[in-house]
This record gives structure tokens, C-alpha cells and sequence, in this order.
């Protein structure tokens, strides 16, 4: 059986303590002899050869075979392949490493067939893995830890990482922000904050020529006094623009700031998945002006269309808007299960 998968050392290491089981009786070297002499004892009790195996329940041949060798035999080869590399490779490779002692095998195998040598990445990552245990040429985690550990993030006088017990179920009890970055023209990108509450479905929006916590600081207000209800918390990813001025503003707002973990849009589902909608159906869609004035009222009239007259899926079919004055009248809240 061959086994994909698993990591390069545990299969070597498996391999070591194949090879040294073999060297003493195993529990299967002695599971043989002792079906060897159950064999033989049977035999002398007077059954035939073929009966007696099959009283066994091993193969006559096989019990033949292990009659003359119980201990597994090795497979390994008595003279190993030794690799064929050109006069003069190893030093090559070893001076290139020395003046590079950054560059793996992908970096200096081009170098060395460029010198005249016709061999493989692969051979030239066998001959760095040599020249690093004999201790020719540093490894590469040996010069990165002379770099000492890495500066600590700065530290955020308000943002926290959201608890575990903390949950959201109600319209405001969470909103999440995030930037949108949109290419009018080569060369001409803007910035796009976008607010969303994922349980009203709820968008807040609005273009900037930059993505900098003043201006995150300015979206809040808006925010605050667009979003349907009040807002318990927000929620934000790392970035730089939503530190400074804008994490002060939370704070004097007395709104909690949750922080994402790094690497984690996935959290942030809600808001990247209504980026999606003005992506692709507003700026994909529309002959945009390139004032950011003007773009700024095409940007409120399709954030009044989002929220009022698109029908959204996760609503069964019905508006935010409608969604809310349903919720405030006391009807059951809609489901997209229900939808006929």
C-alpha cells in the first residue's frame, strides 16, 4: 500500500523503523515460526503436506518459504545508486548559496545551467541539503533568527478581539465596515467604504479619494445617522484605516470596536458579500462621472435603491426596508425557506 499525504519526515521515519524491526524477531517473524511448526506437527501427526497447510491456513508454497526464512528479508540493495553529478557542481552550488544565502534551489538551479551545467532543481536542493548538514552553508531559519523576534503589533487603545460569549441577534446589535477599492480608470481608483448590518441587511455607503481613518472617522457619523437603528458595536477588519482617528471616534461614541483576527475576511462575510453588490451591480454597470461629488449622489441614489426597492434573497424576496417595518409591527420576520 502506498501512502500519499503524509509530511516527508514521518515517512522517513517510518522507513528507519522498518529497517530496524527487521533486525530482530518481530511479532510477525514469530507469528511465522509458529505456523512453520504447527505445519510440521501436523505432518508428523500423519496428515499430508496440503492438509496440514490448510489446517494452518497459509499457503503450502508460503510455508515452504518460511520454513527456510522466517525474519522478513531486507529489500534494500547491496550497492546503492550514488548520484552522477558533474566535476565541480557541489562547489558551484556552494559558492552561489555563500554570495545568496537566501536563495533556495529554484534561484540557483537557473544560475548553475546558465554556467554550463546541465542538471535539475531537484539535484541542486539534494546537493544544499549536503552542504547545510555538514555545515558548509547556513540554513535559512539560522538567518532569519539573527533578525531577533518581530516587532509587536502597535498596540490599539480601544479595538478588542469580540469575546466568545458575545452574540448578535438583532438589527444594530452589529455593524460591519470594510473598504472597497474601484479602478475608474487606469491610474484612477477610489475608495469605497461600505457599512452593513447582516440581520436588517442594511447598506450604508460612500466614495473617497483615500482610504484613511479620518476619512473612516468621518463614514462613522454618516453611518450613525443613516443606519435604521441604533448601533451596539462595529466590526472592522486590520487595517490601517480603521485605527486613529477612527477608533477615537468610536470610542467617544461609546460603540464597541471588535477587530478582527489577521487573515479572516470570512468573519467579516456580511459586508464583503454586499462589496459584491456594488461591484458588480452598480460600478459594473453604470457610466460613472470621475468627480468624486458627483459620484458621491450616484452612490446615495443606488444605496436608496439597495435598501428600499432591491428585493434580497435572505429576506424571502422582500426589500430591508419592508423587512423592518414588518419587524416593528410584530409579523413573524420572513424566511427564504417560505418563498412559494
Amino acid at each position: 500500500m502506498q501512502v500519499f499525504g503524509l509530511p516527508r519526515h514521518i515517512i522517513r521515519g517510518a522507513a528507519v523503523a522498518s529497517r530496524l524491526s527487521n533486525a530482530s524477531p518481530s511479532g510477525s517473524s514469530l507469528e511465522r515460526r509458529g505456523a512453520v511448526e504447527r505445519w510440521v506437527g501436523a505432518r508428523r501427526d500423519g496428515l499430508s503436506a496440503a492438509k496440514a497447510a490448510r489446517a494452518v491456513g497459509v499457503a503450502r508454497t508460503t510455508l515452504y518459504r518460511w520454513s527456510q526464512r522466517c525474519e522478513f528479508k531486507s529489500r534494500r540493495p547491496h550497492r546503492l545508486c550514488q548520484p552522477r553529478r558533474p566535476a565541480g557542481l557541489a562547489e558551484e552550488v556552494e559558492r552561489l548559496r555563500l554570495d545568496f544565502p537566501m536563495w533556495g534551489k529554484a534561484k540557483i538551479g537557473p544560475l548553475v545551467r546558465e554556467i554550463g551545467f546541465p542538471v535539475s532543481d531537484s539535484t541542486v536542493g539534494r546537493i544544499l541539503r549536503s552542504l547545510i548538514g555538514r555545515g558548509r552553508v547556513p540554513a535559512v531559519p539560522d538567518l532569519l533568527r539573527k533578525l531577533g523576534p518581530r516587532a509587536a503589533s502597535k498596540a490599539r487603545p480601544y479595538a478588542v478581539r469580540k469575546p466568545r460569549q458575545v452574540e448578535f441577534g438583532q438589527p444594530g446589535d452589529v455593524v460591519q465596515i470594510d473598504t472597497l477599492s474601484i479602478s475608474l480608470l487606469p491610474g484612477r481608483a477610489i475608495k469605497q467604504f461600505t457599512a452593513y448590518d447582516p440581520h436588517a441587511k442594511w447598506t450604508v455607503a460612500a466614495p473617497y479619494a483615500r482610504a484613511t481613518a479620518k476619512n473612516a472617522a468621518e463614514f462613522l457619523s454618516r453611518v450613525r445617522a443613516q443606519m435604521p437603528d441604533p448601533i451596539k458595536a462595529i466590526q472592522i477588519d486590520g487595517g490601517s484605516e480603521f485605527m486613529a482617528e477612527f477608533e477615537l471616534a468610536c470610542r467617544d461614541a461609546k460603540l464597541a470596536l471588535y477587530v478582527l483576527p489577521p487573515r479572516s475576511p470570512k468573519l467579516n462575510g456580511a459586508v464583503e458579500r454586499c462589496n459584491g453588490a456594488w461591484r458588480y451591480e452598480f460600478y459594473a454597470c453604470n457610466d460613472l462621472p470621475l468627480k468624486l461629488q458627483k459620484l458621491a449622489e450616484r452612490v446615495d441614489a443606488f444605496q436608496h435603491l439597495y435598501n428600499h426597492h432591491r428585493p434580497h434573497g435572505a429576506l424571502a424576496g422582500i426589500t430591508p426596508a419592508k423587512y423592518l417595518s414588518k419587524r416593528r409591527a410584530g409579523e413573524p420576520a420572513p424566511s427564504h425557506m417560505s418563498r412559494n
